[in-house]
């Protein structure tokens, strides 16, 4: 399996299960009805933190001298970012929306995050498809 494929793998995992936790935690914590009304920024902060640390350490580093990026890696990366890319604009509609009808900061910034979540799951999809399936 290609560097980038088990790359692919750990990002798509990470990007899943951290808000995973985080609903977890919000749900079984201070409950939905506190969160709501501002104890949620803690917890988020952490989930995003968690993940992007999770995702830093989560694979071990490439080999040196066997596991390097070919053309074709960069090029599943390219059109994998792209399609998450379009899915995060898509999805950044929501809280955008929201933000205009004043809602309430929670659901503007779960809406941001969800929108997150689908643009990094849609991408490492979208890769592992490309690594399988070809170019």
């Amino acid at each position: 399996m290609p560097y980038g494929e088990r790359r692919t793998w750990a990002y798509l995992v990470t990007a899943l299960l951290v808000p995973s936790l985080y609903v977890a935690a919000v749900l079984a914590g201070p409950g939905l009805a506190r969160s709501v009304e501002g104890e949620f920024q803690a917890p988020l902060l952490v989930a995003i933190g968690a993940g992007l640390v999770a995702n830093m350490f989560f694979v071990r580093p490439p080999r040196k001298g066997r596991d390097r990026r070919d053309e074709r890696d960069a090029e599943i990366d390219r059109r994998g970012e792209r399609v998450g890319f379009i899915v995060l604009g898509a999805a950044m509609i929501a809280p955008l929306a929201l933000a205009m009808l004043e809602a309430a900061y929670f659901w503007i910034a779960h809406a941001a995050y969800l929108a997150y979540v689908l643009s990094a799951a849609v991408s490492s999809a979208a890769k592992l498809v490309f690594y399988r399936r070809g170019l």
